[in-house]
């Protein structure tokens, strides 16, 4: 029972969480006076799926699960899955724009949201939400991040300094997940961007590269990556077991968010495309012209006739 009830830690996640959350309430408060208020079913289940998403950022965070993350490696994974893949997808079923833009008193709100769109001081910023919102950008800077905090180094730096692994470990997978999901995820107003069937690409990718990330974790290596995790006081896992137990939680658990997803996908293909044949002809690439470039092209029936050219006029 003390694994669940020590070492809890009071950080910036849970002090952001209990801000936002009171923001939240406020904002729809506001939205129910201003106009006329959705059902309250739909309300509640999206703040329901919002306040769950800071709730899981913050047991990945500040919870015992950040504590013996750093004693044992496939723990410090599961804090990872948490905030690139459960945080970011529930805090985008939730929606929660509207509601924080909607506490903000008028006038200020106003400006605010002005500034956003049209002022000039903050165009950089428009700059760099229009790049790393592109469909593509997300979904490479997804598995970058992915790839770049298990690099031996940059892993064992986070490990051993605290602003590291918050402010850019940790920070980097939430925002990094909630840029890849939004690609899949509609939040209103935000709409994702990416095609159904670049959408099943870009599932199948990302699920690869952390493949082949968890077989390099257990399967192509003999020894312990990570020095941090070596000869830890009180700790009788072996290193390497404890590397090979984590690779297994990555690869399982990567499969149990991009599985649902990929079917989520499929159904949007089917219904944009009339069929079943027709969602899979596209994922297998049969359709290759939307990618730029031509398959092969379809000979005329037996004892049919070539397709007609353009007419030609007589002088």
């Amino acid at each position: 029972m003390s694994y669940v009830t020590r070492h809890w830690s009071s950080g910036p996640f849970v002090i952001t969480a209990i801000v936002v959350m009171i923001w939240h309430e406020a904002g729809l408060r506001c939205l129910g006076r201003r106009s006329p208020p959705k059902p309250p079913s739909q309300r509640r289940l999206r703040s329901a799926c919002f306040y769950g998403g800071l709730v899981t950022a913050v047991l990945a965070a500040d919870s015992p699960i950040d504590y013996w993350a750093g004693d044992y490696f496939f723990v410090h994974m599961i804090q990872h899955l948490l905030l690139m893949f459960a945080a970011p997808v529930l805090i985008l079923a939730g929606a929660p724009w509207q509601p924080l833009l909607g506490a903000m008193p008028a006038r200020p709100g106003r400006g605010a949201a002005w500034s956003l769109r049209a002022g000039q001081r903050l165009r950089w910023l428009r700059a760099a939400w229009a790049v790393l919102t592109r469909p593509w950008a997300a979904t490479a800077l997804f598995s970058a991040v992915m790839i770049a905090w298990h690099i031996p180094q940059l892993f064992d730096l986070a490990a051993t300094n605290g602003a590291v692994h918050v402010w850019l470990m940790l920070a980097s997978f939430f925002s990094a997940g909630v840029l890849f999901w939004l690609q899949f995820i509609p939040s209103p107003p935000l709409r994702p961007r990416m095609p159904p069937l670049s959408q099943a690409v870009a599932l199948i990718a990302t699920n690869a590269v952390m493949w082949v990330l968890a077989m390099s974790l257990s399967i192509f290596t003999q020894t312990s990556w990570y020095h941090v995790y070596a000869h830890r006081p009180g700790v009788r896992l072996p290193a390497f077991a404890d590397q090979q137990i984590g690779a297994a939680i990555l690869w399982v658990c990567g499969d149990f968010w991009a599985i649902p997803m990929l079917i989520v996908v499929i159904r949007r293909l089917i219904m944009a495309d009339g069929g079943v044949e027709a969602a899979f002809d596209q994922i297998l690439g049969r359709s290759a012209t939307r990618f730029g470039w031509a398959g092969p092209r379809a000979c005329p029936a037996r004892g049919g006739s070539a397709p007609a050219g353009p007419a030609r006029e007589d002088a």
